[in-house]
């Protein structure tokens, strides 16, 4: 995410236990993995919600597309069926 290394990680580590010393460190890091953990729910669902969009506009194009072919289909039909009474007058 942030393309932090080991030695960043740990630079920062050591540099967070010298400031707040070793009392206050385990809750700092239990209240920043806490943290950490929302952002990652809050970016996983972010990136699922966008996900679902996209695949309701391809199933919305989807069904365009199906609704486009029915109505020609059923042009088609008319016109076959305006033909058939075209040749029956024509044929009495």
């Amino acid at each position: 995410m942030f393309d932090i290394g080991f030695w960043e990680f740990a630079l920062i580590g050591i540099i967070t236990l010298i400031v707040v010393g070793p009392e206050r460190m385990p809750a700092i890091a239990k209240t920043a993995g806490h943290y950490i953990g929302k952002a990652k729910r809050f970016v996983a669902k972010i990136q699922e919600d966008i996900g679902d969009e996209i695949e309701a506009d391809k199933l919305k194009e989807h069904l365009n597309l199906e609704d486009k072919d029915a109505n020609i289909v059923e042009i088609f039909d008319q016109t076959k069926e305006s033909l058939n009474k075209i040749k029956r007058d024509i044929d009495k």
